[in-house]
């Protein structure tokens, strides 16, 4: 039996985080604490001076859990990474799970390429974002690859290839084509460093070059380039009108404003690089315990930070936090040298700060009202769900389960989970069915839970010896839902009692035409209106499990297919599939190629493409 006044004496006068619990054993409240002694006993010392939340809290607090590091960074980095995976009622939630998007230049390789990836590694290359949005990278490669005639290929030119046909690019001046040996690396590294230029806001200073470029070429009668040079100037001053200066500052900037609404807070976030706008985001944020600005500040800020990729040189904020110098220290850490958290007073960073304010109430009154819409439906939903499931509480959280196989082949299993309602897509997983070999769904999901029970199980047991901070299995669900009748829930329920669980599990049947039907629960059928709150959710949760477990099975039947073309000939392994592929882009171009010109492929002998040549024309067996 839990004792809190017993376990209050033994907490220890060091810095850690903490974790309130609730009397069903849910984490309810994530904190930080320099001194954990200090500040666990606040919580349960007179209420008086406490916030209405923290009275809430405090009454629902059934036990605690401590965790010991060595300083106030690991503190706010373990207290990040937790509020992240357990979403406490009583902390500031960021509702946000995206991985913003980055564009690289690969000058870690010879003939560099330049790509969309929402992964920073520290691998050499050079990274520019974050973008707001994939369109936003999509457009601004498209603009680089039509002022440049870069490769778009995966060709490893840092090992001496053969010369080979090239692509398409090639034959329509869209690339170089470095893989004819022809191609002056120099000139080549020299418009990566235009390219790099333009990425970083200097785009004056890339003109003024051109322009150079373009006399020298006219002097030089060469008129076909001066004309080249002329189009992308021209691009670049069209892209220059788009862009707005905000600032004459050339240190990358985030600015970060608030606007509050009666149960929500919209956080507005402008990425300025090199004084220009890049980018703007929103995140609506609920604000049910009316929260201290400082408080909800300090939240997003760990909250945001703690999943980009990319931390500015400079963040400007609307007021101090409190645990400001910690954040600051944390911030550059992770950007590898000094962040600037400020708070502007005056001059040209206070008027950004107003500008990117007023932004973030224009953005609460278009989309506070939707928030609040969508919250009371969600919860209106999960009200009903739990009157007609007979539950005690809320099933805020539900994992939904879906299979999907055409004939057996390439059998997959989904796992989509909804967090009060809503989507969390970060915690979504796809399962590749490994035992069993038919088209049997039954088996087939009795696989995928037992996996996914199974890892968290474990899990568990990692964080109780702080072997793991973070893990999304140990998360168990308050209900499970699979696309299944009676026999597939009844499966389901004895696999989930095998490891010694106890969850509810409910099906979702359909109709003869295929449409969600009701729910089976403890073998009965439960019928909802169709236009019900509850009906909603499920359905919902039900078409997004098939949509997750259909674009798994899509892309692995692409790759059976690709080995069901290439795999089994004489010959053909990996390395040579791969370069069969970049060489003739296409299946058809491969079958179509004459001996010869399979032999112009790199690593390809004479034997192996007469084998090739042959199995594409009955004759296997020569």
């Amino acid at each position: 039996m839990f004792n809190i006044d017993e376990e209050l004496k033994k907490l220890p006068g060091e810095p850690g985080v903490y974790i309130m619990k609730s009397e069903d054993g849910e984490i309810i409240y994530v904190g930080k604490a320099i001194n954990l002694k200090k500040r666990v006993r606040q919580y349960f010392q007179s209420s008086r001076n406490n916030s209405p939340k923290v009275n809430a809290m405090v009454s629902h607090i059934h036990e605690f859990e401590y965790i010991i590091v060595d300083n106030e960074v690991e503190a706010l980095i373990l207290e990040a990474n937790l509020i992240k995976k357990h979403r406490p009622k009583y902390n500031i939630l960021l509702r946000d799970d995206k991985q913003y998007p980055y564009i690289k230049v690969t000058t870690n390789e010879k003939y560099p390429r330049v790509l969309k990836t929402r992964r920073v590694l520290k691998d050499g290359a050079k990274y520019f974002g974050p973008y707001p949005s994939g369109y936003a990278v999509n457009d601004t490669i498209d603009i680089i690859r039509n002022l440049y005639p870069i490769r778009t290929c995966n060709k490893n030119f840092d090992k001496k290839i053969k010369k080979v046909r090239p692509c398409l690019n090639y034959y329509i001046g869209r690339c170089l084509g470095p893989c004819q040996e022809n191609v002056d690396e120099d000139k080549y590294m020299e418009m990566i460093d235009e390219i790099i230029m333009f990425l970083n806001g200097k785009e004056d200073k890339l003109i003024d070059i051109i322009e150079k470029k373009m006399k020298k070429a006219s002097e030089n009668l060469d008129f076909e380039s001066a004309a080249k040079y002329r189009d992308q100037i021209n691009s670049l001053n069209i892209i220059l009108e788009k862009q707005k200066v905000v600032s004459s500052n050339i240190v990358d900037q985030d600015v970060v404003g608030m606007a509050r609404g009666i149960d929500e807070v919209c956080i507005q976030v402008f990425f300025i690089r090199s004084g220009k706008i890049m980018g703007r985001e929103h995140f609506i944020l609920s604000d049910t315990f009316n929260d201290d600005r400082q408080e909800i500040l300090s939240s997003f800020v760990k909250q945001f930070y703690l999943g980009t990729a990319y931390v500015p040189k400079e963040i400007l904020i609307e007021e101090r936090i409190k645990d400001m110098e910690a954040v600051s220290k944390w911030l550059s850490e992770k950007r590898g040298n000094k962040v600037n958290l400020r708070v502007p007073k005056r001059g040209e960073k206070s008027k950004l700060m107003e500008m990117v304010r007023k932004n973030a109430v224009d953005m609460l009154n278009q989309y506070g009202d939707r928030f609040l819409k969508e919250k009371k439906r969600n919860e209106k939903a999960l009200k009903q769900l739990k009157a007609v499931l007979n539950f005690e509480k809320f099933p805020n959280r539900i994992e939904a389960y879906d299979i999907s196989n055409i004939s057996g082949v390439s059998s997959v299993g989904s796992m989509v989970v909804f967090d009060k309602g809503e989507p969390r897509k970060s915690d979504y997983r796809r399962f590749k069915i490994k035992t069993v070999s038919t088209s049997d769904d039954y088996k087939s999901m009795e696989e995928i839970i037992k996996r996914r029970f199974t890892r968290g199980i474990k899990e568990k047991e990692m964080l109780k010896e702080n072997k793991i901070d973070v893990s999304r299995f140990s998360t168990f669900p308050d209900l499970v839902m699979i696309d299944g009748g009676k026999g597939q829930v009844n499966i389901v329920l004895e696999a989930i009692k095998e490891l010694g669980l106890d969850i509810p599990v409910c099906g979702l049947v359909k109709d003869d035409f295929h449409k969600t039907r009701g729910i089976i629960y403890n073998n009965e059928e439960i019928r909802l209106n169709q236009d019900s709150p509850g009906f909603r959710l499920i359905y919902k949760i039900q078409e997004e499990a098939h949509r997750f477990a259909i674009s798994y099975h899509r892309s692995l039947r692409s790759k059976d297919m690709l080995k069901s073309e290439l795999d089994g000939i004489r010959g053909i392994g990996k390395k040579r599939k791969i370069a069969l592929l970049n060489h003739f882009q296409t299946m058809d171009n491969i079958k179509n190629a004459t001996i010869e010109e399979l032999v112009e492929v790199e690593n390809m002998n004479r034997r192996t493409a007469e084998s090739l040549y042959n199995y594409f024309r009955g004759n296997k067996g020569r």
